[in-house]
């Protein structure tokens, strides 16, 4: 049986290191944010603690094992991560923020079984990953991304004729919104008109010029714009 002192110090480390790690996500504005990662990362800790009390007071009573507490923690988890994976277009998000929760429950755990070194370090580098070579990722893409803003009629398959179109100018799509032209009227025998917002990595440095050029041939697109 640990003593209060210490029970205490484990979950409000626990709840710190959460913090820590919830606080890159919230600052992100990410879906799992601060106050998330806090719970999850407070919340293993306590079922770790449950999980070693719990087997010092029926060890050699019984074959029942308490680790399987922690078990469900595992795996449990993956519900709640789960819940932060979105599909937005042609795009999957979330995943990150996913990950992180998995990894926030393994920091509490480790608190929680008394690993203060391992879930020290741990936090340390999951901020650093979250953090620093996020920035690097983004730096790096940003010098290869281009954004197009599509103005096309809203005709049946029109999304995959532009995807195609990309894809043949070796393009990757990296994200796609579509907005309706409100403040137009709706040309019922070409389609509705249609903004498509699209962010693309140009990793073989394609010229703006040609992808405007290339996309403006497709029927039902009456302008682009890349930036």
């Amino acid at each position: 049986m640990i003593s209060d002192g210490e029970l205490f110090f484990r979950l409000t480390l626990a709840a710190v290191l959460g913090g820590i790690i919830g606080y890159e996500r919230q600052s992100r504005r990410k879906s799992a944010g601060l106050r998330t990662n806090m719970l999850v990362c407070l919340g293993s800790c306590l079922i770790m603690i449950m999980s070693q009390d719990i087997y010092s007071v029926v060890e050699g009573k019984t074959n029942a094992d308490p680790a399987r507490l922690v078990a469900q923690v595992v795996s449990g988890i993956g519900f709640l991560g789960a819940g932060a994976i979105m599909k937005e277009g042609l795009t999957v998000t979330g995943l990150t923020t996913a990950a992180c929760l998995w990894v926030v429950a393994g920091v509490g755990i480790a608190v929680g079984g008394g690993y203060y070194a391992a879930a020290l370090f741990t936090s340390a580098l999951v901020f650093m990953t979250l953090g620093a070579l996020s920035r690097i990722d983004e730096w790096v893409m940003h010098e290869h991304n281009l954004f197009i803003t599509i103005h096309t009629l809203d005709s049946p398959g029109q999304i995959v004729n532009i995807s195609d179109c990309l894809e043949d100018l070796h393009l990757k799509v990296r994200g796609i919104k579509v907005k309706a032209a409100e403040d137009e009227a709706v040309d019922m025998g070409g389609g509705t008109p249609v903004y498509i917002e699209l962010e693309v990595y140009n990793r073989q440095n394609v010229k703006s010029i040609i992808v405007v050029d290339s996309l403006k041939k497709l029927d039902g697109v009456i302008s682009v714009d890349v930036s």
